[in-house]
């Protein structure tokens, strides 16, 4: 059942990045030195953080959009796990991001992620492209 893992896990890391959201207000709005913060708003640390909390939703709900299309169209497609690894690779980019703010780690999780994911939606697009539909089957 290739596409189930990715359903659950992109809904898991939907919600680890949209809490993560709440924090990024907390430091905008409630913490002691929220003007520094916001001061740096495109800035360092600031702009990589809110960089992680993009990507890390974008790569959530792709996973759930490329989960679901896996599981629909599992029987259509070929290399639908390699895909769905892909994508779920994918979800290092935004989780690098985050290490390279507090753990200062180089950037090879964002690299990996980035280049992952976008292997895997480039491919899903062109097994699409070359889906055999029977025609018949769609009239019924």
């Amino acid at each position: 059942m290739n596409g189930k893992n990715n359903i659950a896990i992109g809904f898991l890391t939907m919600g680890f990045f949209m809490a993560y959201g709440f924090l990024l207000i907390y430091l905008r709005d409630f913490a002691p030195d929220k003007e520094t913060w916001v001061n740096t708003y495109s800035i360092g640390k600031h702009f990589e953080t809110r960089l992680a909390h993009v990507h890390g939703n974008l790569f959530a709900f792709l996973n759930i959009l490329i989960g679901y299309l896996l599981l629909h169209f599992d029987s259509k497609l070929k290399n639908t796990k390699v895909i769905s690894w892909l994508a779920l690779t994918g979800l290092l980019m935004p989780i690098g991001i985050l290490t390279e703010v507090y753990f200062g780690l180089p950037p090879a999780l964002v690299l990996i992620g980035a280049i992952s994911m976008t292997v895997s939606v480039v491919w899903l697009g062109i097994s699409f492209f070359k889906m055999k539909i029977i025609i018949g089957a769609l009239k019924n």
